[in-house]
């Protein structure tokens, strides 16, 4: 290090080995370019010279080469490099635009229509000739060759989330699940004896010996040199009144601040559901237990695939930091809204509990996940320590504490722990059956003296992925569909009663339901051939049923749900199934010995168990064994925010769970292939359902 020759005042590497004189960044330039030097090609002022010629010509160039794209009706712009495709432009503009299988252009989802410019785009037969005259195209499938404006069809755009939560009767009845609050970070108000000549130990021991009255652990207790550094002031500007902020965690607690006075101050926590379809935030008051605000919405993760594995294969291509950006960006916005609505700041939130599965937990922290879908299927982490949410990315106090659900394997979450803690069946006598019904299906069996789970890969069906006119339960869904057995009509029912957009999966178990009652489709889930009937027809090469035409649609296209749509449906019914039958097996039981089934998730609130069981989603079994009990996994977090026997709870919850793996398992497969029709190949396991020949 030397002084730059032009500015004396600055530091700087870079020597001129001819001269030897070091110049600043400022001053980066060879003194002598057009005379022979033998110093130059050691010379680091020539090659940082150099060098930075070049990346001014590659950045010209790449600027040259940049493109606007525009995203309609909102009007965001993005600049994004000649030969990107619309959806790589739609995700760094983050703009909503879904893609069920991760660009691969298998799903047909990522519909934009080109108002004006030109892309060029592969030939898909996933577009109808209607739509392609419409200017239809699939942003995966489209590269970006100019500047061009697309526009989110009606069909694409996303409406208000139907919120998959707790209904407003279970909320009510959170704050009576915790009777003696006991968060991870507390405020500890105290008042310190001054010091004096008989007592002059230093103000760190006064203060441990102040928290020790309160109860706190000393013996384990660390402190940083921050908080030492701020300490004597602290102390002393509100006459030894001050309030410590202490953080327990498993093995040592820390005081993470020192502040003057000892006034209660809001305290505030967040729990937190990420699913991999939608997200849910609740904002609790940590002194009584409050519900202040709940939000909810769409992971945004789902531009990069709608199953997990998807959203692995798309860390690996494009880094785990992206698709923990995109978590953060949904959780973020929800937590503003949340915050926004109680009228309070975000520095109050000091407590935060996440619930998410294995890869969902691992995306957020920025961990690598790709070994959760390999052989032998290893997570990075089970059981996570105490973090900060500033270390995370949370909008919250930066020095925050954040307690992660732990989770028993790749394939079985925290989600699941968090739902076991909050349903309680592990403390009770009766052999339990607990399905969480979303894009991966989680199975418990057990009680208080042993339990099982595994995961049956459901899918993304029932989410609206890999149907041609699925959607997530927003306004203008079709969530429930009778039909007329005469004439075949439908009478449909839509979310918000808007005009239909798609269909979501209550209103896909209701359709396929009725298909079966009418004899539209057989055992096999093929449809009969009904020449005379305008609701049965050819889509393209494939028999279809058309749910409304297009002049009752917004897009002024049919919504059809082809023989294609129910082979995908066929497929997620017959996975959950089969993952009842098999873990019931591998403990040596079968259905008569199962005392009730509890069911949890989004999907699950709006499930008619009459139509489940009659497709075969569901065993056919008393209906007075089934109980739905909403979204356990943001129930089971609010429990573990406000209760440290909770979140101790949790932690045996997922000891106690044995996993078994259904990927190599020979019985499951058999099991799945059984339940692979309507509702099964054993028709006697469903005696109620009357099957049409």
């Amino acid at each position: 290090m030397g002084k730059c020759i032009n500015h004396p005042d600055r530091e700087t590497p870079y020597l001129c080995m001819k001269h030897q004189t070091y110049l600043c960044e400022e001053c980066l330039a060879c003194r002598d370019p057009k005379i022979y030097c033998k110093h130059r090609s050691a010379c680091p002022i020539w090659f940082m010279s150099k060098r930075k010629e070049n990346w001014d010509a590659e950045d010209k160039n790449a600027a040259a080469a940049n493109h606007t794209v525009t995203f309609l009706p909102h009007g965001q712009t993005v600049s994004i490099p000649d030969g990107s495709t619309l959806l790589e432009a739609a995700q760094t503009a983050d703009v909503h635009v879904n893609a069920s299988c991760n660009g691969k252009g298998s799903c047909g989802k990522c519909k934009l229509v080109v108002a004006s410019g030109a892309v060029e785009s592969q030939p898909t037969p996933l577009l109808t000739d209607a739509e392609k005259k419409k200017g239809y195209v699939l942003a995966c499938q489209s590269r970006i060759t100019g500047d061009v404006s697309v526009q989110i069809p009606e069909e694409a755009l996303q409406k208000k989330l139907k919120i998959a939560g707790m209904g407003q009767a279970v909320t009510e009845q959170l704050s009576s699940l915790v009777t003696e609050i006991d968060p991870m970070l507390k405020q500890v108000s105290l008042t310190l004896n001054p010091p004096t000549l008989a007592d002059s130990v230093s103000d760190l021991d006064r203060l441990n010996r102040g928290l020790k009255q309160q109860g706190c652990d000393v013996a384990r207790m660390n402190v940083g040199i921050k908080v030492m550094r701020q300490l004597a002031e602290a102390v002393r500007q509100d006459n030894w009144n001050i309030t410590a902020s202490v953080i327990r965690r498993k093995c040592a607690n820390e005081i993470l601040e020192v502040r003057p006075g000892n006034g209660a101050q809001p305290s505030l926590g967040l729990a937190i559901d990420i699913g991999t379809t939608t997200i849910v935030v609740y904002l609790v008051d940590m002194t009584d237990g409050r519900v202040l605000a709940a939000t909810a919405g769409h992971n945004r993760q789902a531009d990069c695939g709608d199953d997990v594995i998807n959203r692995i294969v798309c860390a690996e291509k494009n880094g785990v930091k992206k698709l923990s950006r995109m978590a953060l960006a949904t959780i973020n916005s929800l937590i503003g809204e949340a915050l926004d609505s109680a009228g309070v700041k975000a520095d109050a939130v000091r407590n935060v509990v996440v619930s998410g599965n294995t890869t969902m937990a691992h995306l957020l922290l920025q961990i690598e996940p790709r070994y959760i879908r390999r052989d032998p299927y290893i997570p990075t982490v089970s059981e996570f320590p105490i973090l900060k949410a500033g270390e995370i990315g949370l909008k919250a106090n930066p020095m925050g504490a954040v307690f992660i659900m732990p989770g028993p394997a790749s394939y079985v979450g925290g989600d699941i722990v968090s739902g076991v803690l909050y349903t309680g069946f592990h403390r009770e006598e009766p052999t339990t059956l607990f399905i969480d019904i979303g894009t991966n299906g989680e199975i418990v069996l057990g009680n208080k003296e042993w339990m099982m789970t595994a995961a049956c890969s459901a899918g993304p069906a029932f989410e609206g992925g890999g149907i041609r006119w699925g959607m997530r339960a927003e306004e203008g869904a079709i969530e429930k569909i009778t039909i007329d057995p005469q004439s075949l009509e439908p009478a449909i029912s839509t979310v918000g009663d808007a005009p239909a957009r798609g269909i979501c999966g209550s209103g896909m178990i209701d359709l396929i339901a009725e298909l079966m009652r009418t004899g539209i489709v057989d055992r096999s889930g093929r449809f009969v051939e009904m020449p005379e009937n305008r609701r049965v027809r050819q889509q393209g090469d494939e028999p279809a049923y058309v749910l409304a035409f297009a002049d009752e649609t917004p897009m002024e296209e049919d919504i059809v749900f082809t023989a294609s749509d129910l082979k995908n449906l066929i497929y997620s019914k017959g996975a959950v199934y089969a993952g009842f039958t098999t873990l019931l097996g591998e403990a040596g039981m079968d259905f008569s010995m199962v005392d009730r089934i509890i069911i949890t998730g989004g999907f699950g609130q709006y499930l008619n168990i009459e139509r489940a069981v009659a497709i075969g989603l569901l065993p056919d079994l008393d209906r007075a064994k089934f109980n739905y009990m909403g979204n356990s996994s943001i129930a089971g977090a609010y429990m573990a925010l406000l209760s440290d026997r909770y979140r101790q709870e949790a932690r045996e919850i997922c000891n106690a769970m044995t996993y078994v793996d259904f990927s190599s398992n020979p019985r499951y497969m058999d099991e799945f292939t059984s339940a692979c029709f309507l509702p099964h190949t054993d028709v006697g396991a469903f005696p109620s359902v009357s099957t049409p020949n």
